[in-house]
């Protein structure tokens, strides 16, 4: 695999006896767990698994997979803690302010006064916008909300984000 690898989602669990696998999703795309989903399990220590999704489905929030030729909880039981990445191969062209996850984090944040605010190092996607959790220095992490009031521009090349906070954003 010569690609680069981005994360779609991590494995937290089994689910059940019949090979599937609770994931929590670390992307915005749907169909990177649709059936015939080329995924690769990555974990610290141990090489690389390709793996083709069978099913998906949603269950109290999370994602629900099987893999193709993983039929009990017996062949799965060796993935969890582990990430599930796609290939940059399959990666689209996105419209304007649409970013992949990997784009943003490891972006530093900047007010639109010029000061240094800390680092993305995770994207959340709860609901109506995604949210951006910006680690600082000497202060707890920052939840910054993706919308177009907050965020005011997008570096990718240089990996930096301008924001113009809301009343009680930072405090």
């Amino acid at each position: 695999m010569n690609d680069p690898l981005y994360n779609v989602g991590q494995i937290i669990n089994t689910h059940g006896i019949k090979g599937e696998v609770k994931v929590r999703r670390i992307t915005d795309f749907d169909e990177r767990f649709r059936p015939g989903q080329q995924l690769y399990w990555v974990s610290e220590d141990k090489p690389l698994v390709e793996l083709v999704v069978k099913s998906h489905r949603v269950h109290k929030g999370f994602d629900l997979v099987t893999f193709e030729g993983h039929h009990s909880i017996n062949d799965v039981e060796e993935y969890r803690d582990g990430f599930l990445k796609v290939s940059s191969s399959v990666h689209e062209e996105l419209d304007e302010h649409e970013f992949y996850f990997h784009e943003i984090i490891g972006s530093t944040v900047y007010l639109t006064s010029g000061e240094k605010l800390g680092v993305v190092k995770e994207i959340l996607t709860p609901g109506a916008n995604d949210v951006w959790v910006v680690q600082r220095e000497s202060a707890k992490d920052l939840l910054i909300p993706y919308i177009e009031d907050v965020v005011k521009d997008i570096d990718t090349e240089s990996k930096e984000v301008t924001i113009d906070p809301i009343e009680g954003l930072l405090d």
